[in-house]
C-alpha cells in the first residue's frame, strides 16, 4: 500500500472555538497552539469521535501547532491493549495525508501515543501536594455512603465525618493506600471543596480510588488510580496543552478542572477547557456501552462489522477517510445539541466515491441469457468505460459472448405498467454492447425461470449503422466466459428508526435486513483486487473488497453504499 498523497488545502472552517484560538494567536498568548485527543481505551472509536479528531487536529493543522493522541487509561478494569491498538489504527487512517504532520511526538521522538499512565508518579505527587495544602483528605466512607452524603441538585450534601481528618493522618493513609494495605473501596482520596456547592462535581469529588487490578501499561506497579477529572487536567498541563477541547457533557466538570490546577499553584501557564456539541447521527447509536452490547449479543460480527458506526467498521465497509472528514467538518461546531441526518454523511460518501471509484459490472442475482444468433465460443469486441468522472477516462475490453448473465430483477415475465426492462418480446440495450430482444423463456419443472433466449442486434453496437436506435431500458450484464463467482455482502443501516434509543429499547429496532449475502457474478477484471479497493458496480452501488476470503479463497465484496438514498422513499420515512 502506497502512502497517501498530501491532501489539497480546503477552506478553513469557522466556528466559535476557532474564533477563540484565532484571537489567542493574534494576541501571541501562546508560543504554539497545542491540542489533544484523549480517548479512553475501553472500546473502539466511532463516528462521533471523528468530529473531535477533526476539530482538535484541524485546529493544530490550521495554526502550525500540534495535537497529542493521549490514552485516558485511568480505569484498568475496563481497558484493553486491543482497544489501544484499534484507536491508533483508526486515528492514523483518519488523519493520514491530512494532519499526520501535526501529531504530537513523544519526548523520545516516536509516534507512540501519550498515556495518562505516563504521569501516574507525577499525579500522585500532585495529590500529596493537595493534602499538604489541606485541599484533599482520605475518606473512609463506602461508595454507597459517599453517594448518599453527596445530596441532590436541590439539596446540599453533608460533610463526611472524615473531612477534618488531620493532614498528617491523610498523608500517612494515602501512602498506605499506595502501598496496597487496604482492599478495594475501603478508602478514597477526595478534594475538600464545598459540600453545599450548586455544582455537584464540586462536592468533595473523588480524586483517587483503590483498585487492585493489573494495568495494561504499568502492570502491578499501582493499586490506586486517579479519577478522570484529576488526571485529565493535570495531563493537559504536563503536556503543555493550550486548548483542551471536549464535548458538552464536560461543561459542568470545568469548574473542577480549573479548581485543581489553580489550587496547585503551578508555575507555567494553565490550559483552559472549551466545550462543543457532540455529533449524534440518526439511525445510529454512539454510546460505547451500547455498541459493546450490540457486539456481545451477536447482532453484528464484531467492532469492525461494516454495519457498526465505529471507524474500524466504516473503514472496512469502504468509507473513504476524506468523505468522513468532509462530513464531520461540514456539520460544524456549536454549543447546541442536535441530531444530524445520516443522509448528509451518505451524500458525502457518494460524492467522493463518484469521483474516485472505477466502474465495473456485476450481477448480484444472476439469470442466464443466451444470445442465439452468436455461435458458441464467439466473442464480439466491446469496451467499457472505467470512470467517466475521471480527468482522463480510460476503457477496458468487454467482449459480448453467446452466454451472459443479467440480474434477475431486470426481467419480468408479467411486467407491471411502465416497465422498461426486459420482458417476453421486449427489447433492452445491454450496456456497452447492443440491443437484444427476448424471444423465449425457459423454466424448470417447478416453473422457475432458468434461462432467457434472446437475439442480439449487432447493428446497434457503437459505431454500427443502427447505433442510435432508441429503447427505453438499459441493463447491466457480464459474460459467462469473462466473469467469476464472488460473495457479496449487501449491508444496510443497522436500525430501522431514526432515533433507535428514544424509547430506551434500541435493540428492538435493529434492522433484520441489515445484511444479505448473495453469490454474484463479477466481471473478470475484478479478480485479484486487493482488500480495501473500492469500485462502483454500475447501476448497483459502491462495493469494497473485504479482507475475508470466500468459499475456496474467492473474493468477498462489501456494499459500501447504494447509488441513491433508498431510505428516502421507504415507508414511514419523513
Amino acid at each position: 500500500m502506497t502512502d497517501p498523497k498530501p491532501e489539497a488545502a480546503a477552506p478553513t472552517p469557522s466556528d466559535f472555538i476557532r474564533d477563540i484560538v484565532a484571537q489567542h494567536v493574534a494576541e501571541r498568548r501562546y508560543g504554539q497552539i497545542v491540542t489533544r485527543f484523549p480517548p479512553e481505551p475501553n472500546g473502539y472509536l466511532h463516528i462521533g469521535h471523528a468530529k473531535s479528531i477533526c476539530l482538535n487536529f484541524g485546529i493544530a493543522r490550521e495554526n502550525a501547532g500540534r495535537c497529542n493522541l493521549r490514552m485516558d487509561d485511568t480505569n484498568p478494569t475496563k481497558e484493553e491493549v486491543e482497544y489501544v491498538q484499534g484507536i491508533r489504527e483508526d486515528l492514523d487512517w483518519l488523519i493520514a495525508g491530512w494532519a499526520d504532520n501535526v501529531l504530537g511526538l513523544k519526548p523520545d521522538g516516536t509516534r507512540d501515543p501519550y498515556y495518562a499512565s505516563d504521569y501516574f508518579g507525577a499525579l500522585y505527587d500532585f495529590a500529596v501536594a493537595l493534602i499538604q495544602k489541606g485541599k484533599a483528605y482520605v475518606d473512609d466512607l463506602s461508595p454507597k455512603e459517599t453517594e448518599e452524603y453527596r445530596g441532590a441538585p436541590d439539596k446540599p450534601g453533608r460533610d463526611s465525618p472524615y473531612r477534618q481528618r488531620p493532614i498528617a493522618e491523610s498523608l500517612d493513609l494515602f501512602a498506605r493506600m499506595k502501598a496496597g494495605e487496604f482492599p478495594d473501596a475501603a478508602r478514597s482520596l477526595r478534594a475538600k471543596i464545598d459540600m453545599a456547592a450548586p455544582n455537584l462535581w464540586l462536592r468533595d469529588p473523588l480524586l483517587y480510588r483503590i483498585r487492585h487490578a493489573s494495568h495494561h501499561q504499568t502492570g502491578d506497579a499501582w493499586c490506586i488510580y486517579p479519577l478522570y477529572d484529576f488526571a485529565h487536567c493535570l495531563s493537559d498541563y504536563l503536556e503543555g496543552i493550550t486548548h483542551s477541547i471536549c464535548t458538552l457533557e464536560f461543561e459542568v466538570h470545568r469548574p473542577l478542572y480549573d479548581w485543581i490546577l489553580e489550587n496547585l499553584e503551578l508555575p507555567r501557564a494553565l490550559p483552559h477547557q472549551y466545550e462543543f456539541a457532540k455529533l449524534i447521527p440518526n439511525y445510529t447509536v454512539v454510546s460505547k456501552r451500547k455498541l459493546l452490547q450490540i457486539v456481545n449479543e451477536k447482532f453484528v460480527s464484531g467492532w469492525d462489522d461494516p454495519r457498526m458506526p465505529t471507524l474500524s467498521g466504516l473503514r472496512r465497509r469502504g468509507i473513504p477517510a476524506t468523505a468522513l472528514r468532509k462530513f464531520v467538518i461540514g456539520v460544524g461546531v456549536t454549543k447546541y445539541e442536535s441530531v444530524t441526518d445520516i443522509a448528509l454523511f451518505e451524500h458525502a460518501v457518494r460524492e467522493e466515491l463518484n469521483l474516485t471509484a472505477p466502474r465495473r459490472l456485476a450481477v448480484l442475482k444472476p439469470l442466464k441469457l443466451v444470445l442465439t444468433n452468436l455461435a458458441p465460443g464467439e466473442a464480439v469486441d466491446g469496451r467499457a468505460i472505467d470512470n467517466p468522472q475521471a480527468e482522463d477516462p480510460t476503457a477496458r475490453p468487454f467482449p459480448l459472448t453467446r452466454e451472459v448473465y443479467i440480474d434477475r430483477d431486470d426481467f419480468a415475465e408479467i411486467p407491471p405498467p411502465k416497465y422498461f426492462r426486459l420482458k417476453p418480446g421486449g427489447e433492452v440495450r445491454l450496456k456497452y454492447a447492443c440491443i437484444i430482444r427476448c424471444d423465449e423463456v425457459v423454466k424448470d419443472a417447478a416453473g422457475q425461470v432458468t434461462e432467457l433466449r434472446c437475439t442480439a442486434d449487432l447493428t446497434t453496437r457503437h459505431g454500427e449503422p443502427n447505433a442510435a436506435k432508441k429503447v427505453k431500458g438499459t441493463i447491466h450484464w457480464v459474460g459467462a466466459d469473462h466473469s467469476f463467482n464472488a460473495e457479496v455482502r449487501l449491508y444496510d443501516r443497522l436500525f430501522t428508526v431514526a432515533e433507535p434509543d428514544a424509547d430506551g429499547n434500541f435493540l428492538q429496532h435493529v434492522n433484520p435486513h441489515s445484511l444479505e449475502v448473495v453469490t454474484a457474478k463479477l466481471e473478470s477484471s475484478l479478480q485479484g483486487a486487493g482488500p480495501g479497493r473500492c469500485f462502483q458496480f454500475e447501476r448497483l452501488g459502491y462495493f469494497t473488497v473485504d479482507r475475508d476470503a470466500g468459499a475456496g479463497g474467492g473474493a468477498v465484496f462489501n456494499r459500501t453504499i447504494t447509488l441513491k438514498d433508498t431510505w428516502a422513499k421507504a415507508p414511514g420515512h419523513p
